[in-house]
């Protein structure tokens, strides 16, 4: 599917998780790109807000608060964009606390898998490569590639940190519920994220709905990296007919990847939808 520039762009990340940007890189390159709004939705942090909105005011572009949470829904990890929240929000805080211990748990957990590979000091290497921050997996894959155990990232997941691989730890996130409880009590929109990316049914998508909008959750994406032709038109109609609003975001991690670019989507927005943007506070 061909790339359409977009001047929206409300799922992306930094060094505050797994993107390889700091945050004020990525605002200037959205800039650099035409996106004229932009929201950083790290993995259950906003440490790179600050940074992302003081580089934001220099560059001109609109940065709304935002972030990517994890959660549990039926035993997946599926994820959750908050949008527009109040960061300085009390409970919020304490609930992004909660977040940040999961994960570091999973890293010690991933840590100590990949013992058998004899990688001295892995965890604290892993935590270089994250900035000082919580290491996810491309983290450690970095590590590993650096020490010479597979020659490039993607062996290392197909080794060693893939889904079923020894690396590959699920963490004890919350339920879908009460993260769409957190946004929604810290006066946020909550968004499905990348809907077609969990590998579900058409069937257990409009499931997933079902609890995500009984949950309270007011939006989803319809526009994001990585789609095949006919999801936009899937996603869309979706939309219409549950009254969901339509969010859209390149899911950006890293330069080099055309096809996950800032500003890029495969395709616009149907007209008719009500955008996430418009509802925001």
């Amino acid at each position: 599917m061909s790339l359409a520039a977009f001047p929206i762009d409300l799922h992306c990340h930094s060094l505050a998780s797994d993107g390889s940007l700091a945050p004020s890189e990525v605002v200037a390159r959205a800039a650099e790109k035409g996106v004229t709004t932009l929201a950083l939705t790290d993995h259950d942090t906003t440490d790179g807000v600050s940074e992302a909105a003081e580089a934001a005011r220099q560059s001109g572009v609109t940065l709304l608060p935002g972030i990517e949470l994890s959660c549990q829904w039926r035993r997946r990890t599926v994820h959750i964009v908050g949008l527009g929240f109040d960061p300085a929000d009390a409970d919020w805080q304490e609930a992004l606390a909660g977040q940040l211990a999961n994960r570091w748990k999973r890293a010690r957990q991933i840590a100590e898998r990949l013992t058998p590979l004899r990688v001295e000091s892995l965890l604290e290497k892993a935590t270089e490569q994250a900035g000082g921050r919580v290491p996810g997996r491309p983290h450690f894959a970095r590590v590993l590639v650096h020490e010479g155990v597979v020659k490039d990232m993607n062996q290392a997941f197909q080794r060693h940190l893939g889904n079923g691989k020894r690396g590959d730890v699920k963490a004890c996130w919350p339920e879908l519920a009460t993260v769409v409880d957190w946004i929604r009590a810290a006066g946020g929109k909550a968004v499905v994220a990348h809907p077609r990316k969990y590998g579900l049914t058409a069937t257990k998508l409009r499931e997933l709905l079902d609890d995500f909008q009984a949950a309270g959750g007011e939006a989803m994406e319809v526009l994001t990296s990585g789609q095949s032709d006919g999801d936009l038109g899937f996603l869309a109609d979706l939309c219409r007919k549950r009254l969901l609003l339509a969010s859209c975001g390149s899911d950006f991690h890293h330069p080099g990847r055309p096809w996950c670019e800032l500003g890029r989507l495969p395709g616009r927005p149907p007209k008719d939808l009500a955008m996430v943007w418009d509802y925001l506070g």
